[in-house]
């Protein structure tokens, strides 16, 4: 990356002669992740300023979860973060469940964590693959998703769906599932801690790859938290915050997993590599939590027998969030007595995690910008809600 001060010196020198340039990005870019577009400001190939322009996929989320019953609500969060929308009905539920007073029954606490440490893999394994895809290796794209097939299929198995769920329901879940379901889990986590070294032989240490990643797109630590970022963007740049550990809910409590952080591996502590290599981890930190909770997961209802169909929520508020694959996504309810919402928000990790672009991509290159904005792993459902 060169240097802002740097940039305007080389401007201002009388034997160089620049002209700044407009150009845009998006919204049909296909390394925009998404109906997202970026106006690039550049003077020559480097990067003097990018603003972010979102919008394109307003979805009214929060709104009609305010017209529709509590549970009716569930399967609008699946459209939310769609790659992993297993936590995004875990996060509504807890919501929703703080407020009714109930406690969910161990069976489904243990279910829970089981899909969505599956769904956070599988978000993971797209990222990753996507990400190799940007910046030109296609073969890793393949391999992820071979593995990511195997998961959905699971998932498929589990609750019918193969990426909007609707399984986490308020109150437990929306199905059991049987020896065979879990049999079939613990094969998928004995199959898939190996290809972690696959995936590292093909794309983490190849020398375009590296180049391409390293000392691009830093982050530093105190920029990230000022901005709110959270999820593996915060964790690429040093800080081990993860609300499993930090704020434990469901049954997390009860596993033995690490917490990944960036490490400066490839050049400089929070740049595209660590955010890359952060993800890559998680997914063996997540696979060693499904493999616990398949060790400990006891018999019993997958769902309170008191929580009905259409619950009227006592009058208050309540605020809870989960780590999904992007960060904390929070839902803060305000219940009126009635069996649908007053009031719902969500709060989004991407949304923050991508209003820190212009800081990182200043002074870069502009074929940088692909890495950089795929190093976000952004989900324009989620901002766009």
């Amino acid at each position: 990356m060169t240097d802002a001060a740097e940039i305007e010196r080389i401007k201002d020198h009388g034997d160089v002669r620049s002209e700044e340039m407009l150009l845009n990005m998006g919204p049909q870019h296909p390394s925009t992740h998404g109906v997202f577009r970026v106006v690039i400001r550049s003077d020559g190939e480097i990067i003097l300023d990018a603003e972010s322009h979102i919008g394109y996929l307003h979805r009214c989320f929060e709104k009609i979860c305010e017209s529709v019953n509590y549970t009716k609500a569930t399967p609008y969060t699946d459209r939310l973060d769609y790659l992993m929308a297993m936590g995004n009905n875990l996060g509504y539920a807890l919501a929703v469940e703080k407020l009714l007073g109930v406690e969910v029954p161990e069976r489904a606490q243990y279910i829970r964590v089981i899909v969505t440490e599956l769904s956070r893999i599988a978000s993971h394994l797209l990222a990753i693959g996507t990400y190799g895809m940007d910046i030109g290796a296609i073969t890793p794209f393949l391999y992820c998703f071979r593995d990511r097939e195997k998961i959905l299929y699971i998932l498929e198995t589990i609750c019918g769906q193969r990426l909007n769920y609707n399984y986490v329901r308020i109150g437990g879940v929306a199905y059991d599932v049987d020896d065979a379901m879990l049999k079939m889990t613990r094969e998928f986590c004995d199959y898939f801690l190996p290809r972690v070294m696959e995936y590292n032989d093909l794309l983490t240490y190849n020398g375009i790859f590296l180049e391409r990643t390293g000392n691009v797109g830093v982050l530093p630590a105190d920029l990230a938290i000022a901005y709110g970022c959270t999820g593996p963007v915060l964790r690429g740049s040093g800080v081990k915050r993860d609300l499993r550990k930090d704020a434990p809910y469901a049954v997390y409590d009860r596993f033995d997993f690490e917490i990944p952080v960036g490490s400066g591996e490839a050049g400089t502590v929070g740049d595209c590599f660590d955010r890359y290599m952060v993800r890559m981890r998680e997914m063996i930190e997540s696979t060693k939590i499904i493999q616990q909770a398949l060790d400990q997961i006891p018999e019993g209802d997958f769902k309170h027998p008191k929580v009905k169909l259409k619950p009227k929520v006592p009058a208050g508020d309540a605020y809870t969030a989960v780590e999904n694959a992007r960060g904390e996504l929070g839902f803060y309810l305000i219940a009126d007595g009635s069996d649908t919402a007053f009031r719902l928000k969500c709060r989004s990790p991407a949304f923050s995690n991508v209003s820190v672009l212009h800081e990182i991509s200043r002074g870069a290159m502009v074929a940088d910008m692909v890495a950089i904005i795929g190093s976000l792993d952004i989900v324009m459902g989620e901002i766009d809600r």
